[in-house]
This record gives C-alpha cells, structure tokens and sequence, in this order.
C-alpha cells in the first residue's frame, strides 16, 4: 500500500501542519514502508496459536499462601496515640 503526497498534503492540512514539499515527500515514502511491513505481518498465520502475555518465561515468585501471626495485637497497638486495648481510637470525622 502506497501513500500517495496529496494524501500527506490533506493530513497535514488537518493536523495544521506545514510541510515543505521534501519533508511530505519523505513522510509519504515513510508511511508507506510502514504500512508495508503491517501487510507482511498481516499475512502470518495464527489460527492456534494461544496468546503470549510475555515473550519469556518467568517462573512465579508467589509465596505459600499460609495464615500465620507475625505481629501480637499488643505489637500491632503499642505505636498508636490511642486504643481501648482492642481496637484503634480515631477522631470522628462525621
């Protein structure tokens, strides 16, 4: 597919843009190479091939999903400004 320089012209007269006549010249055969390489690749075939969601294979870095305590609730309320032994006291703000 071949981008013709009028059609570079009338682009360009919608985007406001000036263009001197090398610089559509070079855009044109620029674009055209584009939409060349975009046919080539439109021509591969891919009927079963599944979708590839990264080119390399990464293994999971996910940790066992285990329920443990880390932290006392002591620990958890020692650096608050204010508790009632259980639970964190807040302003009120409605």
């Amino acid at each position: 597919m071949t981008i013709t320089i009028d059609q570079i012209h009338a682009l360009a007269r919608l985007a406001h843009f000036d263009l001197s006549p090398e610089q559509a010249s070079q855009l044109a055969q620029e674009i055209s190479d584009m939409l060349g390489v975009l046919q080539q690749v439109q021509t591969v075939e891919i009927t079963g091939v599944s979708p590839m969601y990264t080119p390399v294979e990464q293994p999971g870095r996910l940790r066992a999903d285990k329920v443990h305590q880390d932290f006392s609730r002591a620990q958890i309320l020692a650096n608050a400004p204010e508790t009632d032994g259980k639970h964190f006291i807040v302003p009120r703000i409605m």
